[in-house]
């Protein structure tokens, strides 16, 4: 008997684990247990689970979370300029029309 996980299945219950995990029957709860091989999880090994390239995955969820926080930033960044260009060229076209006003004579009535 294993210390950790009990005793193997017997052959009509080894196939209670998928995906080529390892069945172990655990008397004190009389239970089954699966040990579940590379890149599976879940209590019968039905979920596979995607490789990462990063060794660490909270340091791949911070690298994204930064990537779109920068992105959002931009964006926001592109409207406010978008808005104080427009508004400086209507102030401008504004100041001209003023100006134009001013030096125009007035007919007499």
């Amino acid at each position: 008997m294993m210390a950790d996980h009990g005793e193997l299945c017997d052959v009509k219950e080894a196939t209670y684990c998928m995906n080529g995990g390892t069945c172990y029957k655990v008397s004190s709860v009389d239970s089954l247990l699966c040990v579940c091989s590379e890149n599976y999880k879940g209590s019968r090994c039905e979920h596979f689970q995607l490789f990462s390239s990063s060794p660490n995955a909270k340091e791949a969820g911070l690298i994204a979370a930064v990537v779109v926080v920068a992105l959002l930033i931009l964006v926001v960044m592109a409207v406010v300029i978008y808005y104080v260009r427009k508004m400086l060229k209507a102030r401008k076209q504004s100041q001209q029309n003023n100006h134009q006003e001013y030096w125009r004579v007035k007919p007499r009535v």
